[in-house]
């Protein structure tokens, strides 16, 4: 008997030929990346590429199944791929123990798939994953869990919202005040370690931190500029890193003399209990005997550290930085930007400074302090995860992939878990269009190959931009670091690409400023050429002008802005809109009865189906009531399809 014999009778055989010669990227390997490839491997698809970077903790035990104690600090997409390929040995499985931004994963390596899943944990990465996909053209799976309640979405380019059509969550910020003069919370202590000392030490500066409320009101902007002064400080003493003294300066600053100069100001404390600072030189004897027991303290996360335990992991992990930063500068390129480090949850050395450096600032102000487990959880935003949860969104995700697979994106869903709703466990809407103002899929995209060692910004905005695509004079050339060209910022124009920063796989945006009638934003992804382009150092690969009427210039392929439709309120509103209690600001649309009962006018005729035993043409049960119907397909070589309308 075929070992498939059993997905041929329920996929049908042209779905499941689909599915075996589908490649198949699925991003992330953690709590939905194991379920989700386990139903991949045992439904059948053909090849599958693995990435994830994170490696395997034993908090991921208790719900991430294809991982066993003896895999802890090994890598997550490797081991994920040994232990799922013993369920289908036949199938090709890639792993790839990496960061999905890294330069080999570009978008011509994204256009090689079928579709994309992504089981990620983070906002950065599913939006680095949405971009590509839109760029590559390849359809995406979107999903997430957040303890009990989980979602699915389908992405098509053009014909589906993306994942940026809809707002996300603003991350909540604290005010600058509270974090550096008058933390309460173990959060505040934190946020302190990871957004600002971490950060001013061995990273950017504590204004690009999302986690600091920098608004000028009339109590945080003193304490924004004294923050500033304390960084220049900060600045002269990180000039010492990798000296025996090192440590101590740092120490001495951070818990000795700023909370000193805290202290002083008596008006402060008149309500609530004053600082203690902490003397480096005092400690070093009391140290001395946690110091012997240092490879047992970090290895001990669920325990609350002491005072001298967290001085050794402070001194130790500071000295770990401080290595791995030098090293970094030393193997770096010089006209690199400078290399920084910042903080990852699974990343050892940032989290036990971070936790450490927290722990001291919260004994300090007299603040609970956190075992290294619980810092984890709070420095990551990590919200718990259930093992149900991510099981029944994987599920949904494969059972989406087939609607993707026959290219019938009108009927895929999006799809959401709430087992606390009033209604129902699982509720769906279905798919939303494209925000035409979104700022990733509402633009045009295109491809061009570029010589990198003769093309100049001149090349691409006259010979390009200008010549082949119709583009007039008032547009703005910006990289994923800023603006290189407009109108009157033209120095640049003879420099080559490359010396601008730009280099394979790069994105560009172009930006008509035409104040009558502008193009959408055009995203170009710099393709370099291996081989020698004889006629122009720059080549559209995706798209090409036609002549216009009077043959002077070509028809440009970039379409103009479309104007919102406005309504008889005058507010551009389109249509009835709902937001669901799950979707995170995500908007859906509101279906009418007869829609969400399958009778919009002129709709073509359903297959047979059988409702709870009885014939009916329509998926309505004999009572009138809208039931879930078996629908024998006979274009499907007699598959058993289960209706989800």
């Amino acid at each position: 008997m075929l070992r498939d014999r059993f997905n041929q009778q329920s996929l049908g055989v042209p779905l499941n030929t689909m599915v075996k010669e589908a490649r198949i990227l699925m991003v992330g390997a953690g709590g939905i990346g194991c379920e989700l490839l386990k139903n991949l491997v045992l439904t059948g698809f053909g090849e599958i590429h693995i990435v994830d970077l994170d490696t395997i903790d034993l908090s991921n035990l208790n719900r991430q199944f294809l991982f066993r104690q003896e895999h802890i600090k090994k890598s997550k997409a490797l081991v994920a791929k040994d232990a799922a390929h013993k369920f289908n040995p036949r199938l090709k499985l890639e792993a790839h123990h990496a960061n999905i931004k890294d330069p080999q994963f570009n978008v011509n390596w994204f256009r090689g798939f079928t579709m994309v899943f992504n089981a990620l944990d983070n906002l950065d990465a599913r939006r680095h994953v949405n971009k590509m996909c839109l760029a590559a053209d390849v359809p995406l799976i979107e999903s997430g869990t957040t303890g009990f309640n989980g979602q699915v979405q389908v992405i098509k380019k053009g014909q589906t919202a993306c994942y940026d059509c809809t707002a996300k969550e603003t991350p909540k910020s604290f005010p600058v005040c509270t974090i550096r003069s008058t933390p309460s919370q173990p959060i505040h202590c934190i946020v302190w370690a990871k957004s600002y000392l971490l950060s001013e030490i061995f990273g950017t500066s504590e204004d690009e931190s999302p986690e600091l409320d920098h608004s000028e009101d009339s109590e945080n902007a003193q304490e924004i500029e004294k923050l500033r002064q304390e960084a220049q400080a900060l600045k002269l003493i990180r000039e010492a890193m990798g000296t025996e003294s090192f440590p101590q300066l740092l120490f001495d600053k951070v818990f000795k003399d700023d909370v000193e100069r805290l202290k002083s100001m008596q008006e402060m404390w008149k309500t609530r209990k004053p600082p203690r600072p902490i003397d480096y030189s005092s400690t070093v004897q009391e140290v001395a005997d946690a110091e012997t027991r240092k490879s047992e303290i970090l290895r001990d996360d669920q325990r609350v550290w002491n005072l001298h335990e967290n001085i050794v992991v402070f001194r130790d992990s500071l000295k770990r930085l401080s290595r791995r930063l030098q090293s970094m500068k030393s193997t770096s390129d010089l006209d690199a930007a400078e290399p920084i480090i910042t903080f990852d949850k699974d990343d050892e050395d940032t989290l036990d400074f971070v936790a450490a450096s927290a722990n001291l600032r919260s004994i300090i102000f007299g603040i609970e302090t956190k075992s290294r487990f619980d810092i984890k959880q709070m420095a990551g935003n990590i919200i718990p995860a259930i093992a149900t949860t991510n099981a029944i969104v994987a599920g949904l995700c494969v059972l989406q992939s087939f609607k993707v697979l026959r290219g019938d994106f009108s009927s895929t869903k999006e799809v959401f878990l709430s087992p606390f709703a009033p209604e129902r466990l699982l509720s769906s809407d279905r798919y939303r269009e494209p925000n035409p103002d979104c700022p990733a899929c509402s633009v045009a995209q295109t491809r061009v190959l570029v010589d990198m060692s003769r093309a100049t910004l001149n090349d691409l905005v006259e010979d390009f931009l200008r010549l082949e695509l119709g583009y007039g004079d008032e547009f703005v050339v910006n990289t994923e670091t800023g603006p290189i060209y407009d109108v009157e910022e033209t120095e640049n124009l003879s420099k080559k690409l490359k010396d601008l920063g730009i280099k394979g796989d790069s994105f560009l945006t172009i930006i008509d400023d035409d104040d009558e009638n502008p193009r959408v934003n055009l995203i170009l992804n710099v393709q370099e050429a291996t081989t020698d382009l004889e006629d122009r150092p720059i080549k559209g690969l995706d798209i090409s002008g036609s002549p216009s009427a009077d043959g002077d210039r070509p028809a440009s392929p970039i379409p103009r802005k479309r104007k919102s439709a406005v309504e008889s309120n005058g507010q551009g509103v389109t249509g009835i809109e709902e937001v669901h209690p799950m979707a995170n600001g995500i908007v859906g649309i509101k279906r009418t009865a007869e829609e969400a009962l399958g009778h919009e006018s002129g709709e073509a005729k359903r297959p047979k189906t059988t409702v709870n035993g009885a014939n009916s043409a329509n998926g309505t049960s004999v009572n009138g009531e809208h039931g879930s119907a078996l629908i024998i397909d006979d274009s499907t070589d007699g598959a058993i399809v289960i209706d989800d309308d």
